[in-house]
């Protein structure tokens, strides 16, 4: 990714255009002439949100579709329950923001932002879980398959949990709302479209599930190619070998792409099928990680995508497999990293010393250096000074009657000087311990368990603060197209 930010030449040949915005005029020329099916889009959008209580502009934006001056923004995830880690919020904002962004630059032109619903990723232990108040309320289900089609019969019992940690007050009462709205529905798709929509409906969010069969048969062809022929494993396995010279690869390169996906598995697909199959349930086909973004682009009129890091890294491997099919790679574009953090939190961090990018050390770290540079109240010095006074003191009264005398007051006032120094240098440890502890909370709640804070934060903590204000504060803050890490004081 650092290398991407830099534009690097070595990566020029993994990736299509570079997330400027003025390179997306002819992002915009390119994806002009590719054909995409803007009525069955529409169509499927509006059958998919027929019972969602949309806004007029997401309605709007859903019927400007079928115009071929709209061009979608994307962002997508796996459907963690209540919207699992922070950045999952950032990546839709980001996503808002930069349609907005588009518009302002290309004002003949109109831009949807869209959520892409991994409805069909089987992964449930990295979504069935979201930390709240160092607890973790989890979803226990027996249930396999596609996530999207899991059955939330079993989910109360998760409600029941998280309404008792979130408490009592207006912005708990609007979430506890919103969440059993969206959680009352029959699978959990249709629950994370609920929650999606309550959260962005004003912004025009469009929400997508490609678990459709009017979408997949347009993806047919490719179905076959793949796995009949195996036709994308050379172009991907090709560009792979490349970016491993240098990169780690991020996606593992397989002769078939697709799952065979039924109410309860889903399952890769080893043999060849027959045509007949693949034609008549094209829904019980699901592509996995490399040929999903091809998926989304033929069915999308989209210029960019916005991911993390390791997205961005899986889409790199793709750039021949979209050339060999003429489908106009879209820009990509790195979402934004947040960490969230308090007015105090920063004035402390001044007061020790440091800046907040410091805080990337290690907490080990950061304690050392704030002890190395705390001043040293040792009295070792004293303690010489005053073996030399009373030496010259004795120098001064020669005759050995005094020593004694001399001596005994030297060890009296040594001794008073030792003490003196133990009592300063507990004081000076007590006031280490204040400012390591210090130290240490900031940094936890920069990196909670260790990991970062968008990555393991839920936004539910902020939501019961903040209220619309901090998804609204994040809108006025974010912006797509500045890599610079975004320290956001609320």
């Amino acid at each position: 990714m650092q290398d991407y930010l830099s534009e690097s030449i070595e990566l020029t040949s993994f990736y299509g255009r570079y997330s400027t915005i003025d390179n997306f005029h002819n992002q915009i020329e390119e994806k002009s002439q590719s054909h995409i099916d803007r009525k069955t889009l529409v169509n499927v959008l509006k059958k998919q949100n027929q019972d969602i209580d949309l806004s007029d502009l997401t309605q709007s934006n859903i019927e400007s579709l079928e115009s071929t001056d709209t061009f979608t923004i994307t962002t997508g995830h796996q459907l963690c329950i209540f919207t699992g880690p922070l950045y999952f919020i950032y990546k839709i904002v980001s996503t808002i923001n930069l349609s907005l962004a588009l518009k302002k630059k290309y004002p003949s032109k109109h831009f949807v932002p869209v959520f892409w619903l991994a409805s069909e990723d089987h992964d449930f232990d990295e979504i069935n879980h979201i930390n709240l108040f160092g607890q973790t309320i989890r979803w226990d289900s027996s249930q396999g398959g596609a996530v999207g089609r899991m059955s939330l019969s079993d989910f109360s019992s998760v409600l029941e949990d998280l309404n008792l940690i979130i408490g009592k007050g207006k912005n708990a009462e609007r979430l506890k709302a919103i969440f059993n709205k969206a959680y009352s529905s029959l699978n959990l798709a249709n629950a994370t479209r609920i929650l999606l929509n309550e959260l962005f409906k004003y912004d025009g969010l469009v929400i997508i599930d490609g678990d459709d069969i009017e979408l997949k048969k347009s993806f047919v062809d490719i179905m076959k190619k793949d796995i009949q022929d195996h036709s994308f494993y050379p172009l991907i396995a090709s560009q792979s070998e490349k970016l491993s010279q240098k990169y780690k690869v991020q996606a593992f390169i397989r002769n078939c792409n697709f799952f065979h996906l039924d109410q309860s598995s889903r399952k890769r697909i080893i043999n060849p099928l027959d045509d007949e199959l693949i034609d008549a349930n094209p829904t019980k086909f699901s592509p996995n990680v490399l040929l999903r973004p091809l998926y989304q682009e033929m069915i999308l009129p989209n210029l960019a995508y916005i991911g993390g890091g390791a997205e961005l890294s899986y889409w790199m491997q793709l750039k021949t497999a979209f050339e060999s099919e003429h489908i106009p790679f879209p820009i990509l574009v790195l979402r934004n990293s947040v960490i969230i953090t308090t007015t105090s939190n920063i004035d402390k961090i001044n007061h020790l010393g440091f800046s907040f990018e410091d805080f990337f050390s290690s907490e080990s770290d950061l304690h050392k250096r704030y002890v190395q540079n705390q001043a040293n109240l040792s009295l070792e010095s004293k303690v010489e000074s005053l073996s030399e006074i009373f030496h010259s003191i004795k120098d001064k009264f020669k005759d050995r009657v005094y020593e004694p005398m001399i001596d005994a007051e030297h060890q009296r006032q040594k001794k008073s000087l030792e003490n003196l120094s133990k009592k300063l240098h507990k004081i000076e440890k007590q006031k280490h311990e204040l400012a390591l502890s210090k130290i240490s909370k900031i940094k936890t709640s920069f990196f909670p368990n260790r990991f970062l804070q968008e990555r393991y934060d839920n936004f539910i903590p902020y939501y019961l603060k903040y209220g619309d204000n901090f998804i609204k504060k994040l809108k006025e803050e974010l912006n797509p197209l500045d890599t610079n890490f975004v320290v956001l004081p609320l």
